[in-house]
């Protein structure tokens, strides 16, 4: 084999390599968990009757797991799972300091719309098997 036949071999392996690799997922356990997390507490909503309008919405300072449409609002909704109660279970990881990140990134939402609907804050918990949805956890 040639040194040019053997380079080209060469480049396509490692071509399909790099493929596979960012095909697969890298995420962490514990982003593998919130992931699962997130996909319960959207069934739920759904089956509620809520319709998704975007998931992870990321900005500069904050984040918001579920944009939600329940009729004529919108609802930005935290999801936080727990495996158990202990320090303080899933409602109390969602801190006045997260409140705030999560406000922030409403008002960047918001802003690209065109007119702002009535809008709401809810939360989606989960420890062990116990789903909770709260509904107005920001006034």
């Amino acid at each position: 084999m040639n040194d040019a036949s053997w380079l080209s071999k060469r480049l396509k392996s490692l071509h399909m390599s790099l493929q596979t690799s960012l095909t697969s997922d890298q995420r962490t356990s514990r982003q593998q968990i919130g992931d699962q997390g997130e996909q319960q507490a959207l069934a739920h909503l759904e089956q509620a009757g809520l319709r998704l309008v975007q998931r992870n919405f990321l900005c500069k300072g904050g984040e918001i797991d579920l944009i939600m449409q329940d009729q004529a609002s919108l609802v930005f909704v935290e999801v936080r799972k727990r495996s158990s109660a202990q320090f303080g279970g899933a409602i109390a990881s969602i801190t006045a300091s997260k409140q705030k990140r999560m406000v922030h990134a409403a008002q960047v939402y918001l802003q690209k719309l065109t007119s702002v609907p009535a809008c709401r804050f809810d939360a989606v918990l989960i420890q062990g098997e116990q789903l909770t949805w709260l509904k107005n956890i920001i006034s």
